[in-house]
């Protein structure tokens, strides 16, 4: 159910010429049934407890002679996507809820608490909805898969966490969802979803939007048109039953049996960031020099996106392994732009540097994570190289070797010491120093983000926002080009000339890429 507004909005919330004109509170239409309880969770959830946001642009139509305008309106797209919200998280409840800290002394039975650290109370406290409008047009955007700022206001972001010595509970106050539809002056609208990586992870965050999506019945308010039936092949349906429980992973990290020669070991991700930061540490004179570093404009990273097509990653493959050579897509084109971005920073021969990746590890622990798990269930594999030993390959199969058994090395055990070295840091990667010597990939290209249909058929775009960690690099799916790859890299101005440079010359012709 959905409550009256949070408040008036005033000048201050009219950003760049979208102007928010009502925010809700939404939560389950299914109060009642669910009670308070606490979810325990696991080091791989506590890692980013920020939103993470997704603006999805959905063009007006303009190839059927139908008027779409009453099912288009802000009003209709807005309660349509309240409705169906309310009915999403009657299953996907955790969703409605908030962050805790909770100690291991707690022992509210009626919570079902026992685990300190950060936690998740299942609370039906709300997730945050807001109504905007511009008179902007999409097309005055530009190409939608380029980064823009203007899509910062696209988003509706929630006060951050307030930290200080008075207020242990920084989180309570945050909604783990918010979203924002705007309608734009062409009659086109955009949906913003930010959700927090403490709720779900990228595969279940998709899930979660395409099961509130198919729950978005778009109609027209007057009741003209008849009841639409939403199109299954856009909106994929959960053929599991969800498990919101951490309780598998916990008890992995409790009951991984220890063996002698366990002790000492870690997880290669976990060692070789802390390698890079002694190394960053070292070249720096002095804490002085890195503040200014990094408040010099130069460290604005700038973010492109790259459409590699399936005729040019064919080509590229051809190039440089050979057509003989076995390498999935994503181990070719990381160890692609690995060798072209160690090339244009510069470094010196000796310089390590390090490749870290997202591998999911639901089939990698004993026992596997049962199917409908929305929990985080990814880990970083890593590869840590010298610079020299990645820009003097004369074809990319070592390193794709290398990115091959960084894979296979991700087991049960590195999963246990992954978690355990997380939790022994005591910091979230979005505290980590700048580091340009770490590559850090994610792959969405299972995740057809550009088919979620909020309204009733896909996006024209998905565009993710700035991360916590801007350095990351998305693998994302073409909407045109579905064995394609799109590519957004976030990079130091300085650098991006060289990079692209380095990344197509000698590779294949331009005409099978766009910029």
């Amino acid at each position: 159910m959905a409550s009256s507004e949070l408040g008036d909005h005033d000048d201050d919330l009219i950003i760049r010429r979208v102007s928010i004109t009502e925010t809700v509170l939404v939560s389950s239409a299914l109060d009642s049934l669910q009670p308070p309880k606490v979810v325990n969770l696991s080091n791989l959830d506590r890692q980013c407890p920020l939103l993470m946001y997704l603006v999805f642009f959905y063009k007006y139509p303009t190839t059927s002679s139908a008027d779409h305008s009453p099912l288009w309106s802000l009003d209709s797209v807005f309660e349509s996507l309240k409705s169906g919200l309310e009915k999403t998280l009657s299953i996907w409840y955790p969703a409605a809820g908030r962050l805790i800290m909770t100690s291991p002394t707690d022992d509210d039975v009626n919570l079902n608490s026992n685990l300190g650290g950060l936690n998740l109370l299942c609370n039906n406290r709300g997730t945050v909805l807001a109504k905007a409008a511009t008179a902007v047009q999409i097309s005055e955007l530009g190409d939608l898969s380029q980064y823009n700022d203007f899509f910062e206001n696209l988003v509706y972001k929630p006060p951050l966490p307030v930290f200080d010595d008075q207020e242990g509970d920084h989180f309570s106050q945050m909604p783990l969802v918010a979203a924002q539809v705007t309608k734009f002056g062409c009659g086109g609208c955009s949906i913003g979803v930010g959700i927090s990586h403490s709720l779900f992870d990228g595969p279940a965050a998709y899930e979660f939007m395409c099961a509130w999506a198919s729950n978005s019945d778009i109609k027209q308010i007057q009741n003209e048109l008849d009841f639409i039936i939403m199109d299954d092949e856009l909106q994929p349906k959960p053929v599991v039953a969800l498990v919101h429980d951490r309780g598998t992973l916990l008890k992995m990290v409790d009951n991984y049996p220890c063996h002698d020669d366990d002790e000492g070991h870690s997880a290669a991700a976990i060692d070789h960031l802390y390698q890079l930061i002694m190394q960053s540490a070292a070249t720096v004179a002095s804490t002085y020099l890195l503040m200014i570093k990094s408040t010099n404009d130069d460290s604005r990273y700038v973010h492109k996106t790259f459409h590699l097509s399936s005729a040019f990653l064919k080509c590229l493959k051809k190039q440089v392994v050979g057509d003989n050579f076995s390498c999935s897509s994503f181990e070719l084109v990381a160890a692609h732009l690995w060798k072209a971005k160690t090339l244009a920073l510069g470094l010196s021969t000796e310089t390590m540097v390090c490749l870290q990746f997202a591998v999911d590890a639901r089939n990698k622990v004993k026992p596997p994570l049962p199917r409908g798990f929305t929990g985080n269930a990814y880990v970083l594999a890593s590869v840590a190289l010298t610079a020299s030993q990645v820009v003097d390959q004369s074809d990319h199969k070592a390193i794709v070797d290398k990115i091959k058994e960084a894979k296979k090395s991700v087991t049960n055990k590195y999963v246990k010491s992954y978690m355990e070295g997380v939790a022994a840091g005591g910091s979230q990667q979005t505290s980590l120093p700048p580091l340009k010597e770490l590559t850090l990939v994610s792959d969405w290209t299972r995740m057809p983000l550009h088919k979620v249909g909020f309204l009733r058929e896909e996006a024209d775009y998905a565009s993710p926002l700035v991360a916590p960690v801007p350095e990351v690099i998305y693998f994302m799916q073409n909407p045109k080009d579905d064995k394609g790859i799109d590519m957004r890299i976030g990079l130091l101005p300085q650098y991006l000339d060289a990079f692209t440079r380095y990344f197509f010359t000698n590779t294949c012709s331009v005409t099978s890429v766009e910029m």
